[in-house]
């Protein structure tokens, strides 16, 4: 019996980091994108402000992706796995978790698109638009909603009407930044008539 509780305690340390890490991951994949519109749209000022926030949009990057987000993904994994060896042969089995762990290793093709991102702005140039990268912004928020449904629903068949509620999550934001986008021209084209 005490073997069990050990084992149980131990289960929920390793969960409760996992989690914690997860939170601080997303922190990351969150204020990342964000950061890079700031930067590309700073590379379309004239001088000197061109040069002070792209310097300054540099630091702040590296600082993020370098203490937080890459720290935050890899303790993520660690803890992840380490939380499936409590229960290999369950978790491996399971439909849900199988859904779960595709989600991730999206999650993590994300995270490295963000890397190549990252490597082109730290070297002062950008192959994104600020408009594409306030729609690859949003796919954080459809992997965590994709994530935490398939996590609790777990075997329901309630699960699936979650994934299909991603994808229209996916496609209102994919809305709501083309829509910012018409606003925005509107106003930047009233100010040139001004």
């Amino acid at each position: 019996l005490s073997e069990k509780i050990v084992t149980m305690t131990r289960l929920e340390y390793v969960t409760a980091l996992h989690i914690i890490f997860v939170v601080s991951w997303f922190a990351g994949l969150f204020y990342l994108p964000r950061l890079f519109i700031y930067h590309v749209e700073a590379l379309n000022k004239p001088e000197p402000d061109r040069s002070i926030l792209a310097n300054q949009f540099k630091i702040m990057q590296r600082k993020l992706w370098f203490i937080i987000t890459w720290p935050a993904a890899l303790l993520t994994v660690v803890f992840g796995v380490w939380r499936i060896t409590f229960n290999t042969e369950y978790y491996l089995s399971s439909p849900w978790f199988l859904l779960k762990l595709g989600f991730v290793v999206l999650l993590l093709a994300y995270h490295f698109t963000l890397g190549s991102i990252f490597r082109q702005l730290q070297q002062g140039t950008s192959k994104w638009t600020s408009i594409k990268l306030r729609l690859l912004n949003e796919v954080a928020t459809v992997l965590l909603f994709a994530i935490v449904f398939v996590v609790e629903l777990k075997d329901t068949l309630s699960w699936i009407w979650g994934v299909v509620g991603i994808f229209l999550v996916a496609g209102s934001l994919t809305v709501a930044v083309m829509l910012y986008k018409k606003r925005r021209a509107r106003a930047e084209s009233g100010r040139l008539k001004a």
